[in-house]
């Protein structure tokens, strides 16, 4: 019997839930990777009126593909998770 068997389907939920955020922080995490401070300047510059930024961190296409990749865990795993337990589908 599996854990998640035991669970109610409202504690499913919970879970999904608390799954899908523990991944949001993840993804937060990983999206900002590489992103360095936002002030002060890169290079000396006293000419300029304003600081030059530096690099903005991963690339967009990077980006996108980690929270595909995260979404879609979360996806199988809800599913999974929220699916009928075997002893609850076979009485219907």
């Amino acid at each position: 019997m599996r854990l998640i068997d035991r669970l109610s389907k409202a504690q499913r939920v919970v879970a999904v839930v608390a799954l899908g955020l523990a991944l949001a922080a993840v993804g937060r995490y990983l999206v900002s990777l590489g992103g360095g401070p936002r002030f002060g300047h890169c290079w000396y510059s006293p000419l300029t009126s304003s600081p030059v930024a530096p690099g903005t961190g991963l690339p967009a296409w990077l980006r996108l593909i980690i929270w595909l990749a995260l979404i879609g865990l979360w996806a199988l795993a809800s599913v999974r998770v929220l699916r009928p337990s075997p002893e609850h589908a076979a009485s219907d």
